[in-house]
């Protein structure tokens, strides 16, 4: 215990923090990126997301758009520690790069609109940063906004995300008086004048203290409620110090009990310091979080954020610029130079690190070696995807790499120019090595290349990259959903016997199986159920072991192909309830072809269901056009759950099948003179209408 002790102590790793910034489409988080960057020194004008200047958002496409598309890394220094910051983006067609970016983050900020409080994609990325066990702190932003309060989005945040939300600071001014905070820990105020860059420290406002001590005291009995020693404290003095309320809310935020909420608007520069100031106090070191978890040869292994250790590195994120292939790592443990060879674990490859570049979103310095804790680009690695591990080749360590999503949405492409073909599969290939949301397969029907992703816009990106990187004219056909096919009724005690025999050795394998649907998944909609499960019931060896096994990855092939369109087939119970062998013609292969075979004529035998990807939309539009949206939400089956009223305006929650919002935005413009905005997130899958699943099972 000492030992670790001296070494938290002594260790430069105290100083580093990774974290990442999460957030809603246009909650500001770019912006408060950008003005981190301002403040502590990095760059020398605030950069606008207006005006296209923005450092992290510096794709053409991203300026053009006015989001953030891919998640940009930058490194900045405050108060003697290292910031290692992810911008990621806030669209949900882009929530695989949130994903890559938390696997390798040990905190984050979640930024809330003052006016909006928790949206739809503030709730998605915030349960993506639960399961990835990232601490976080909260900073409600857009204070000086008309129907800002404070209190309304710490409410929101209450409700939709369950922590225990810890004011710590007290507005001064509402809307577009909002000049600065009372931060009550110190109770002090900090005033930003207008025109200027800097804080101003005094004495609570005359106004504000009543107020002030009375939330004070609200803070310090919620935290009295979740850590013992404020607890022990608070009946001792009947109040809690500075110092212990500081710690205690360090304790909360890493543990994920409680998050420190904070405001600001950092469009104005306000508040700002007092975030970095609660990022350095608040989150995470590389060495405050666990040891990071891996295999070798399927034994479990730790390895420490310690720089003596063995190199081990997660590949998050893969770049192919102009000037060659950036490969964005985080390193766990380890030290690596310039110049050294690393073992790609998955590809079983080794491969040599020519460069090492410290990221400034897209420009670099380089750097003579990386250590345990940092974010970095190499250069060298040619075949490293994203998830992929690095790792010292005397000491393989293979980590978990991040969860990838399945596509919902597909177009066909094709180069308009014959000429181009070879040219669009090379696009396409590269686009898949950076992007590994995005398929790319060809159809064996039509022999057309299929390009599949989260959403029509993720898709519009990546043609339009197609186009400007590679100057190629590009075809793209009408999208398509991602359909499924599921079980609705049991069958059971199928029997299939696969016997051949064409001289030699043959084939032979007897199966008898239960088919059956999966219960509903509780966080699903309309009952649907995902995934699937195979059990085996088969007594007194009748079946060995390894063929049993091999049934299983039978039924996993066969569930690629429904029997309705052709579409995957989910949410199902397979049962292996008996069998046969033979003493010479069975095989591993013969019990697999049986188990394909198999199950595909139980699916046929069975009845089964078409399902339809469905999503929450979430539409803000003026008082006088709601009628109007309520109709057209109608006609395209939307199921409304929920709507309020803001300054002016309404917000309506509903689910609609995504088919539906093809071409959604240009009818919602339209419908509201261009007033009117929406937000999706998607839900889940839900039986699609009989009366249109020919039509559907057709695409």
């Amino acid at each position: 215990m000492r030992t670790d002790l001296n070494r938290h102590l002594t260790s430069p790793l105290t100083a580093v923090r990774n974290l990442g910034i999460l957030a809603h489409v246009d909650a500001g988080k770019t912006t408060v990126t950008e003005r981190i960057l301002y403040l502590t020194g990095t760059t020398h004008k605030r950069g606008e997301v207006h005006n296209g200047t923005t450092v992290t958002d510096f794709d053409p496409q991203e300026r053009d758009r006015g989001i953030t598309i891919f998640a940009a890394a930058v490194s900045c220094a405050w108060d003697g520690h290292r910031i290692n910051l992810i911008d990621t983006p806030g669209h949900v067609d882009f929530s695989d790069e949130v994903e890559r970016s938390l696997r390798v983050l040990d905190g984050a900020i979640a930024v809330f609109d003052a006016v909006a409080g928790v949206e739809p994609q503030s709730e998605s990325v915030w349960r993506r940063a639960d399961r990835h066990g990232v601490p976080r702190i909260a900073f409600v932003n857009k204070l000086d906004r008309a129907g800002a309060d404070l209190d309304t989005a710490v409410e929101s945040i209450r409700e939709r995300l369950h922590p225990a939300p810890l004011v710590v600071q007290l507005p001064i001014g509402t809307e577009d008086g909002f000049s600065g905070v009372v931060d009550l820990l110190r109770m002090r105020s900090l005033v930003w004048a207008d025109g200027s860059d800097t804080v101003e420290e005094g004495p609570v406002p005359e106004g504000l203290r009543e107020e002030a001590h009375r939330r004070r005291r609200l803070l310090e009995e919620a935290v009295a409620e979740l850590h013992p020693v404020a607890l022990e404290e608070f009946c001792d003095r009947s109040t809690v110090s500075a110092a212990t309320l500081t710690s205690a809310l360090r304790d909360l935020t890493r543990t994920g009990e409680g998050v420190v909420v904070l405001c600001g608007s950092a469009y104005r520069n306000r508040g700002i310091e007092p975030l970095l100031e609660a990022v350095v106090a608040y989150l995470p070191s590389p060495l405050d979080v666990p040891a990071v978890r891996g295999t070798d040869s399927g034994a479990a292994q730790e390895r420490l954020a310690d720089s003596e250790a063995p190199f081990a590195g997660l590949v998050f994120k893969v770049n192919a610029t102009a000037t060659g292939r950036l490969t964005y790592v985080r390193v766990y443990s380890g030290t690596i130079d310039k110049g050294e060879a690393v073992l790609d674990v998955g590809a079983r490859r080794t491969e040599r690190i020519s460069r090492i570049l410290r990221v400034q979103a897209d420009r670099y310095a380089e750097l003579d070696r990386a250590v345990a804790g940092d974010i970095v680009a190499l250069v060298g690695p040619k075949s490293a995807r994203a998830g992929a591990t690095l790792c010292a080749p005397a000491a393989p360590l293979l980590l978990e790499p991040p969860v990838v999503a399945d596509p919902v949405v597909s177009v066909a492409v094709e180069a308009r120019r014959s000429i181009d073909t070879d040219r669009l599969v090379s696009a396409l290939a590269r686009l898949r090595e950076e992007d590994p949301s995005l398929t790319v397969r060809t159809d064996s029907e039509t022999g057309q290349t299929v390009l599949s992703g989260m959403g029509e816009l993720h898709l519009e990106v990546a043609v339009e990259k197609i186009r400007r990187a590679q100057g190629l004219e590009v075809a793209v056909g009408r999208p398509r959903v991602a359909y499924r096919e599921t079980v609705t009724r049991r069958v059971s005690g199928l029997v299939y016997r696969h016997v051949k025999q064409e001289g030699g050795a043959g084939q032979f394998a007897h199966v008898v199986l239960d088919v059956e649907p999966l219960e509903a998944d509780p966080s699903g909609v309309e009952g649907s159920a995902t995934g699937f499960e195979f059990r085996s019931s088969v007594v007194g060896g009748r079946v060995p072991q390894e063929y049993v096994r091999a049934v299983e990855a039978g039924c996993r092939d066969a569930l690629a192909e429904g029997p309705i369109g052709g579409h995957p087939v989910t949410g199902l119970r397979v049962t292996l309830t008996d069998g046969a062998t033979h003493p010479k013609d069975s095989s591993e292969m013969a019990f697999r072809t049986a188990g394909r075979l198999g199950l595909r004529e139980a699916l046929r035998a069975g009845a089964m269901e078409l399902l339809e990807p469905v999503v929450e939309v979430t539409v803000t539009v003026p008082d006088d056009a709601v009628g109007g949206v309520l109709g057209d939400l109608a006609a395209r089956r939307g199921r409304v759950s929920g709507s309020l009223t803001r300054v002016g305006a309404a917000v309506i929650t509903a689910t609609v099948p995504l088919v539906e919002l093809f071409g959604y935005a240009t009818r919602l413009r339209s419908r509201t003179q261009g007033r009117g905005v929406f937000t999706t997130r998607p839900t889940g899958y839900a039986p699609a209408p009989s009366r249109s699943s020919d039509g559907m099972a057709s695409q």
